[in-house]
């Protein structure tokens, strides 16, 4: 009787780990919960004075996205993520998206360690507290939880770039190129800041697939640089340069392409344009002279866009003749997007592509207070834009893109039928 007794009031091991794990599941949930609904509420307030000409508000709650499972080393975690109404639109007249920081769409399992550390970097938190944070997300039983862990698998990266650096390319074709050079504020254990930017060349391929093609360190944007790194291309493989490339016009990598890449096409980006332009005026001027920038690369026509480009040169040419001058001297290059696809051109008339994916890089690395190194800046970067690489869009138009290659004839962005 009394062994009975014993034995009934006795909890079996599985149970007990059962009912914590269900405990630490609801707790994450609810945090990860309370944590994108103030990230949602935040972005609505900060656009609640932007209304449209009735009075309503541009930027509201839209209810919730449907539910999806995150998978942990908890198990499963519903999420069920705030919704956002944004009716604004940008210069290009594309809607403006609300987009979670804390949890972007693409982000399914934090199971994958390989991902989940460079997302948490990228966050902000340090190598010393990768401990406690993948605590809280995978679970106290979860492999890789210690500092020194982190510091090998980012060894681990340094070779992967090492590797990625000096693959071949000789099965690779490229129509379209977008190249800058990225800096980051981030303080290194040299004490100075890194002597250059990494330079970054990404791709679109002959399915309009992005695809990051180089990314190098030590970089000063001239024209030895920007030699070195093509070169390098070319002798891995990587005969034919581009169709177009897009870049800001202040680079180095204009006469390097010329020399190496004779045969490629080039479009100035606007959106460094329009920033190199604006800041010659004084900000009272700015908002009209943006206006009227935005009026030449949205023109319908190559005609039109030259008309709204010469009245931008007469209403400043007067008083702000630097101005003029700084838009003026790159014309042809600003407008060469006219002869390709109408389809590709939101794609082509700036380096968005490299532009958005680096922002978050950029949040990063201004999360940091603590010290780093050239190599582990550069290796994270490389981490992360190849998960980012994970999510980008095919180019609109993808099927064009053959005859971009064959040398087919667009004017104003539409297709000439051969005689």
């Amino acid at each position: 009787m009394n062994n009975d007794t014993t034995t009934s009031l006795q909890m079996p091991e599985e149970a007990t780990k059962d009912v914590l794990a269900e405990i630490l599941r609801d707790g994450a949930r609810k945090m990860l919960g309370e944590a994108i609904e103030a990230e949602a509420a935040s972005y609505i307030a900060a656009h609640a004075h932007e209304r449209d000409t009735d009075g309503h508000r541009l930027v509201v709650r839209n209810g919730y996205a449907p539910e999806r499972e995150l998978q942990t080393g908890l198990g499963g975690l519903a999420v069920k993520q705030p919704r956002v109404n944004d009716k604004r639109v940008d210069d290009a007249g594309n809607r403006l998206r609300f987009t979670s920081q804390i949890l972007p769409p693409y982000l399914r399992k934090t199971k994958s360690i390989e991902e989940l550390i460079p997302w948490l970097y990228l966050r902000g938190i340090s190598t010393g507290d990768f401990s406690q944070a993948l605590t809280a997300l995978l679970g106290p039983d979860a492999p890789g939880l210690s500092a020194s862990t982190v510091v090998r698998l980012k060894q681990v990266w340094q070779q992967d770039h090492e590797a990625w650096s000096k693959r071949s390319l000789a099965d690779k074709r490229y129509v379209y190129w977008w190249v800058d050079g990225i800096y980051f504020n981030i303080r290194l254990e040299e004490d100075r800041q890194c002597p250059g930017a990494p330079g970054v060349v990404m791709g679109a391929t002959e399915s309009g697939k992005k695809e990051l093609i180089a990314i190098e360190d030590g970089f000063r944007e001239n024209e030895q640089s920007w030699t070195e790194l093509l070169l390098d291309l070319k002798a891995r493989g990587l005969e034919a340069g581009p169709q177009l490339a897009v870049g800001d016009g202040a680079l180095g990598f204009w006469k390097a392409l010329r020399k190496v890449y004779g045969e490629s096409r080039e479009q100035r980006c606007w959106v460094h344009k329009t920033g190199n332009v604006l800041n010659k005026l004084p900000k009272s001027k700015q908002a009209k002279a943006k206006s009227m920038l935005h009026d030449i690369w949205m023109a319908e026509t190559r005609r039109e866009a030259h008309e709204a480009f010469d009245l931008f040169a007469e209403s400043y040419q007067a008083k702000y003749p630097k101005v003029v001058q700084c838009l003026a001297k790159d014309r042809e290059a600003l407008l060469a997007f006219y002869d390709f696809p109408a389809e590709q051109w939101m794609h082509i008339r700036t380096t968005n592509p490299i532009e958005s994916t680096f922002a978050t890089v950029r949040l990063r690395t201004k999360r940091t207070k603590g010290s780093g190194s050239r190599v582990a800046c550069l290796t994270m970067v490389f981490k992360l834009t190849l998960c980012a690489e994970k999510t980008w869009r095919a180019l609109n138009g993808s099927s064009l893109l053959a005859d971009v290659i064959r040398g087919v004839q667009f004017v104003d962005g539409i297709k000439q039928q051969a005689a």
